[in-house]
């Protein structure tokens, strides 16, 4: 076998064990993940339960899913490295904090209407002042959970898409760096062709 052909046969066996690693590096530092497919079936004003995640690549079962808490909290470690994740991620926690102020509003418009309601000793009264008040508070909480809850459920189903799209933006990244910048022939001392590869350090 001449030179030629066998410093072309052995690139030609280094190209699937570059291609291997260029795949697999990048996993081993982010999972892909994937959420619950209840969860991935979230619309507009849709449940505000926790999200649950897998970062199982096989078939997962119900056992494989993971809380990503209320905040999404759990999920931020996996996020970290991709800034377009963390953003989505962040506006999600944003608008679970407008919920939870929301809800706590509503329950306490809702309580101090019926204390309003059970106070005093002579006939019950349903409409006075201080009850127009807490009517209208808790409509007014009502009509903004709408407006909150609209896009929240969006923002973590965003943050997954911009994380898994980023491992796809990795992996091909690697194999660009490891790929020679050059193919060529180059003549060695005694005059035989040999297979000259280039690479840029970079």
């Amino acid at each position: 076998m001449s030179v030629l052909r066998r410093s072309a046969f052995l690139f030609c066996l280094s190209l699937p064990s570059v291609a291997a690693y260029a795949q697999k590096a990048p996993a081993s530092e982010a999972p892909f993940i994937s959420l619950s497919p209840e969860d991935k079936a979230r619309g507009l004003n849709g449940t505000q339960h926790n999200f649950f995640f897998t970062t199982s690549t096989e078939a997962p079962q119900d056992k494989d899913y993971t809380s990503a808490g209320f905040f999404g909290q759990r999920l931020r470690p996996y996020l970290a490295g991709n800034p377009e994740a963390v953003e989505n991620l962040n506006r999600y926690r944003l608008q679970k904090w407008l919920y939870l102020g929301e809800r706590l509003t509503f329950v306490g418009a809702v309580a101090f209407y019926g204390q309003q309601v059970l106070a005093g000793d002579g006939e019950q009264q349903y409409f006075r002042n201080t009850q127009k008040v807490a009517i209208g508070v808790a409509a007014f909480s009502l009509l903004s959970n709408m407006m909150i809850t609209r896009h929240t459920n969006e923002h973590m189903q965003r943050a997954v898409d911009a994380h898994n799209a980023g491992l796809g933006s990795a992996h091909s990244g690697l194999w660009q760096r490891l790929a020679p910048t050059g193919v060529g022939l180059a003549a060695a001392p005694s005059g035989q062709p040999l297979l000259a590869l280039r690479w840029n350090v970079r």
